[in-house]
């Protein structure tokens, strides 16, 4: 009976899109154990998955390389037939390569990739490229040979107690925002939200989402836009908690981050705002209820890098002040 042990060790996001190849291996091995490693801090998106029998934890902020070590011993001791990792970062090709499983599959780009029995090149396409490629299409090839070439959506699976958390607040239709990213030019201006926000129906509630550490920005944006409608819920729910909520939204706001991705694993209705980056990227909407806004007509600065920077390299940041309230308005039309 095989075995699998799946790894993606990077932000949030990721460990979403990754959900996709435990969702392919079950299809084809039903009866397989999938075990799933993340860093400490992600765990719970794993929680109650019903095709992941347990969730490996490395802590990058404690002792991390001794942890590290700990780990990859740890995993050679369990014997997996299959690892696969997708994570593009040396420490996980030095798990995969000590893991001692027959089938090591990774991209080639991992430091590592010469200890694979499978690689695969990663090819991300460029602003002008003919050929879009989504992340989760880019992470199937790792198992199209033992699976098949088409992949998988990614899926998070609410538990009861997580669904009862989010239904105190969907007595009256509302939308969520998720305001925050890890990086300041992935991120839509606060003023571009508050627009936006006075800008929406009244008939609607609006629920700021996000960690803890978004709290103080979507505050920011809830007292500067004025209106009792909005609510800010940074901090008050757990990634399933939030991926229940923006389910039975009527809407969903989203930067090129983890919400986009918690959306397309729940089928919830997006709008994702695209500023540095492109969609072209691989890392867009995967369900037909998605759809990108970004400014209209090319910018010569953008994209001005794959995982968006710490300011904008030029000053002016128009690839995100160029957008328009109205273009995220879209739906409306038929909804007021």
């Amino acid at each position: 009976m095989p075995s699998f042990l799946i790894i993606q060790t990077a932000f949030t996001g990721d460990v979403v899109l990754a959900t996709a190849l435990a969702e392919k291996l079950h299809e084809f091995y039903p009866d397989a154990d999938i075990d799933f490693l993340v860093r400490k801090g992600n765990e719970g998106l794993l929680k109650n998955h019903p095709y992941v029998r347990e969730t490996l934890v490395w802590d990058k902020r404690s002792n991390k390389n001794r942890n590290l070590v700990k780990l990859a011993l740890k995993i050679r001791s369990r014997r997996y037939t299959h690892v696969i990792n997708p994570h593009r970062f040396g420490s996980s090709g030095f798990i995969t390569m000590m893991s001692g499983a027959p089938y090591r599959a990774g991209f080639t780009k991992n430091p590592f990739a010469f200890a694979y029995t499978r690689k695969v090149e990663h090819i991300i396409s460029g602003p002008d490229a003919p050929v879009r490629t989504h992340e989760v299409e880019r992470n199937q090839l790792l198992i199209a040979d033992i699976t098949n070439e088409k992949a998988s959506l990614p899926a998070l699976y609410p538990s009861a107690e997580d669904e009862a958390a989010a239904a105190k607040y969907k007595g009256k239709p509302f939308i969520c925002i998720a305001p925050s990213s890890v990086w300041f030019t992935k991120q839509f201006p606060a003023e571009k939200w508050i627009e936006l926000i006075k800008a929406l129906p009244d008939s609607y509630a609006i629920y700021l989402l996000g960690a803890p550490g978004d709290t103080v920005l979507a505050q920011d944006i809830a007292n500067r836009a004025g209106s009792p409608k909005v609510q800010n819920l940074c901090g008050h729910l757990s990634f399933l908690q939030s991926a229940s909520l923006m389910r039975d939204a009527v809407m969903n706001y989203v930067n090129d981050s983890a919400p986009l991705h918690f959306a397309s694993a729940v089928n919830a209705p997006v709008t994702a705002v695209f500023c540095s980056t492109i969609p072209g990227f691989g890392f867009g909407p995967l369900r037909p209820n998605g759809r990108v806004v970004e400014i209209t007509g090319k910018l010569y600065c953008r994209p001005c890098g794959l995982h968006g920077r710490r300011v904008c390299p030029q000053g002016h940041f128009r690839c995100a002040f160029g957008i328009e309230t109205e273009q995220l308005l879209w739906w409306t039309s038929n909804k007021t």
